[in-house]
């Protein structure tokens, strides 16, 4: 959880019970927490601009050239300087494109979404249509450009809530109460987990009963009772009193570990992966 003061220490009952800070004052410090760094993860970066630079080239000469061809109408625009024109605006959206098509035919993939766009502006062009071949390739790239920008901050959002493992398990090793690294834990150890604490680790409950706060994993926001010997999983805030819990994965094996993992390498689209390892 976020703390506004890093030196701020939590206090407990004898119960165990967290008396200093309550879940909801928690919860809003973590909401602004995210929300500064998502201000700052907005800003507009060198690596943006050289990636929308190529369609805002091409705009800006379509548009010059849609407004000589039917508004302006100068003499001069006319022959092979025309065509040059319009060809130079759609270099910089198309060739990307025709190199996947060419790309995806030398994997045997011929009828690619690249090859079909590659053909259609092509073909616009030889037969004399060069404002629409720029526009179709252009309303493509733009269009690759939005869902691109939608897959990194899903992708981003996705694992900013997911990437809610903590940092510390307290461990009980003879006899005393250890506050160690969760990578350090072994399968069958018992950690014990505080009220307001998330749980470090998949494990089965040893108390009579816990109430945890499962939002984290399910997006269930209504708290969720476990009983003796029922699994509980890393990641589920405790919000009851302390609990005692049989470790049965390892920090690398655990639920929410996986799930980030298989969030990480998830096959998107063919499209979508292309602009996201290209």
């Amino acid at each position: 959880m976020i703390n506004k003061d890093p030196n701020h220490k939590h206090t407990y009952d004898e119960q165990g019970k967290m008396t200093c800070c309550s879940l909801e004052e928690k919860v809003n410090l973590e909401a602004e927490h995210k929300l500064q760094t998502k201000g700052l993860s907005s800003r507009i970066t060198m690596e943006d601009i050289k990636e929308y630079l190529p369609s805002i080239i091409s705009f800006i000469l379509l548009m010059a050239a849609i407004t000589i061809d039917n508004f302006i109408q100068q003499k001069w625009f006319t022959g092979n300087l025309r065509i040059l024109w319009y060809a130079v605006a759609y270099l910089p959206v198309g060739i990307p494109v025709i190199i996947d098509a060419g790309k995806a035919m030398l994997r045997k993939d011929i009828f690619s979404e690249f090859f079909l766009m590659s053909i259609a502006t092509i073909g616009a062009f030889a037969i004399g249509e060069y404002p629409e071949g720029v526009a179709v390739m252009l309303f493509y790239a733009v269009g690759e450009l939005f869902q691109s920008a939608a897959v990194k901050r899903a992708k981003g959002n996705i694992k900013a809530l997911l990437d809610v493992r903590p940092n510390a398990a307290s461990v009980i090793r003879n006899g005393k109460v250890e506050t160690v690294v969760p990578e350090t834990v072994q399968i069958g150890e018992i950690i014990q987990v505080r009220s307001g604490e998330k749980i470090p680790l998949d494990g089965i409950l040893l108390n009579d009963k816990g109430s945890f706060n499962t939002a984290a994993l399910t997006g269930e926001s209504k708290p969720d009772t476990k009983y003796k010997n029922e699994t509980v999983l890393a990641g589920m805030i405790n919000i009851g009193q302390v609990i005692e819990i049989k470790t049965s994965k390892l920090f690398s094996d655990s639920s929410i570990s996986r799930i980030l993992e298989l969030v990480q390498k998830r096959n998107f689209t063919k499209s979508a992966n292309r602009i996201i390892h290209s």
